[in-house]
């Protein structure tokens, strides 16, 4: 494991001063893998070094010293010289600056190409001196204020910018001069404003970003716990040169405008390695661009996180350990199915067990998991790639979805040769899973042999902790849910007033409802004999099976979620 491919700078110099056996460097390397977590933060955990001496080995190595910062007053000129976003964005603070250079206090190592990418944004060298990671915190919050105004004034100095480099990022309208439309792609204000609102997007816990251009105006909006909310529009000219951007650093074709193209991005925001899967889309007022943000550390791959009511787990963990057959999630898009599938393999991923994936694309990075993304465009499909897997003798298999017939059979063929076969399908419930292969038109009998279980998930809104309110709900309420108040026992309902942790939501964070059906013998029978899913659903309720909407009243009787959100999605 020494020679583990070093991507993290500040690790490759704790190693190379043998601070580090190979079991507490294989151990970091595996935590940052899984979580995304920075390795200080890992290496202060594991207690491998104190905070002081990994300050004094972060600044012998950028030939520099530690300081207190505690006790320094920093003139405003200096304060102004860093806007507040890229102080926030890398996690530092301007103590000295002139027109040529600024001296940042910083508590990590930082890679050259962070060090690059700042003398780009500043426009000017940069030196660093080294300070606690609290203390440069602290400092921020004092000289920055709130994230939001930094925010609203960032986009207001960059609207001066905007105006001062407004030559330069109008050539980047022009039609179909490459070289212009990079230039301004890579201006600076340009630069500053796309690392903004990314580094926006994930400290608000955004799952997308899209950038929409419209006749008028330009939009961007993020996606939180399910829910779209729109920023400050910035102007209308920047579409192209935002659009761009984005396209450059995500390794795409910024000449190609008239066709979608896939790309990604992996950024180091505020210390954490954040992922973004990006996809471009031409519209008539230009290219859409919308961002899946995979953040390692908000989103938990372990199955105990995943709220599943005890017996469920009881029986999902079982079911996965079987030596073959096939398990499916289905939900509709963005119903965290393939984190409970990821979830799942990560549990099963040892030693023993050889994992392979086919997905598209492959969204987490997960070591010892042979990862395929599919290239429909070459021939690179689902059915394709599950055939290859055939011949690389996998204990386990993971298909993205089954889509069509031929990729049905293949994993039926899979599971009757002695594979475990993990897959997802877009279904309202589990029953219509079983349906839905039927109706592709796999033989019954067939999956009456191989299926084991089907989970049926959706993702509910949380009440925010914060401003969790107690109310008793009316009789139109409980009507909704097809209750009665005898049934609820006089137990409050809640709801979320609204605050500033929550954006004045109410809602802060999500969680799934689950539906579990294990194929048992009834439940066999019915499949063989094509029985519609109805009667399906009713044989696997009274052998005991929650449904989605009963297993959302018990999130809402133990005080999760509120009445709306568990009608909008059972």
């Amino acid at each position: 494991m020494a020679n583990v491919e070093f991507r993290d700078s500040l690790l490759q110099e704790i190693n190379q001063d043998g601070l580090l056996t190979d079991q507490q460097l294989e151990e970091i390397v595996e935590e940052h893998e899984r979580t995304g977590r920075a390795t200080r933060d890992i290496v202060l955990d594991m207690q491998v070094l104190t905070e002081e001496q990994l300050l004094e080995l972060i600044a012998r190595h950028l030939g520099t010293e530690v300081i207190d910062i505690q006790g320094i007053e920093i003139e405003p000129d200096i304060i102004r010289s860093l806007p507040a976003s890229v102080a926030r964005m890398y996690n530092v603070v301007p103590l000295e600056a002139d027109s040529g250079a600024v001296e940042l206090a910083t508590c990590d190592l930082l890679s050259p190409e962070v060090v690059d990418e700042l003398m780009f944004v500043l426009t000017r060298d940069v030196s660093f001196k080294v300070a606690k990671e609290a203390d440069i915190k602290n400092t921020l919050q004092r000289y920055y204020g709130d994230e939001s105004e930094s925010v609203s004034e960032m986009l207001s100095a960059l609207e001066n910018e905007l105006e001062d480099a407004g030559d330069l990022i109008n050539l980047g309208t022009g039609e179909d001069n490459v070289y212009e439309i990079e230039t301004a792609a890579n201006a600076a204000p340009v630069v500053r404003f796309v690392n903004l609102v990314l580094y926006q997007a994930v400290q608000d816990r955004a799952s997308d970003i899209h950038f929409e251009p419209f006749e008028n105006e330009f939009k961007i909006r993020y996606r939180v716990d399910g829910a779209l909310y729109e920023m400050a529009p910035p102007p209308k000219h920047l579409a192209l040169p935002v659009s761009s951007r984005l396209k450059v650093i995500s390794g795409l074709n910024i000449a190609e405008r008239r066709l979608p193209q896939d790309g990604r991005i992996q950024l180091n925001v505020a210390g954490r390695t954040i992922d973004f899967r990006v996809s471009t889309l031409p519209t008539q007022f230009g290219e859409s661009v919308v961002l899946r943000v995979l953040d390692r550390s908000v989103v938990s791959l372990d199955l105990e996180n995943l709220g599943f009511p005890d017996d469920i787990f009881e029986d999902f963990t079982t079911d996965i350990a079987k030596p073959n057959g096939i398990i499916i999630v289905t939900g509709p898009t963005g119903s965290g199915k393939t984190t409970t599938l990821y979830s799942a393999l990560r549990r099963l991923n040892t030693i023993e067990s050889k994992l392979l994936t086919a997905e598209d694309p492959v969204e987490y990075d997960i070591e010892g998991l042979v990862q395929v993304p599919m290239h429909e465009a070459i021939g690179l499909t689902f059915a394709r790639t599950l055939r290859a897997f055939l011949r690389q003798d996998p204990d386990i298999i993971m298909v993205g979805e089954i889509r069509d017939l031929e990729t049905a059979e293949i994993a039926v063929q899979a599971s009757l040769t002695g594979h475990l076969v993990f897959s997802t399908l877009h279904t309202n419930d589990a029953a219509g899973a079983v349906t839905r292969l039927i109706d592709m038109g796999v033989e019954p009998f067939l999956i009456s042999s191989t299926l084991e279980a089907v989970l049926g998930q959706r993702l509910v809104r949380t009440i925010c902790k914060d401003c969790r309110t107690e109310f008793e709900p009316e009789d139109e309420q409980l009507d909704l849910l097809g209750l009665s108040r005898a049934q609820i026992e006089g137990r409050p309902f809640f709801f979320g007033a609204g605050c500033q942790k929550c954006n004045d939501t109410g809602y802060r964070g999500r969680r799934g409802i689950y539906e579990y059906l294990r194929i048992s013998d009834p439940i066999r029978t019915l499949i063989s004999e094509r029985k519609p899913s109805l009667v399906m659903r009713e044989k696997a309720v009274e052998l005991g099976m929650r449904t989605l909407r009963e297993d959302g009243i018990r999130c809402i009787l133990d005080g999760y979620t509120t009445v709306e959100e568990v009608v909008k999605y059972t």
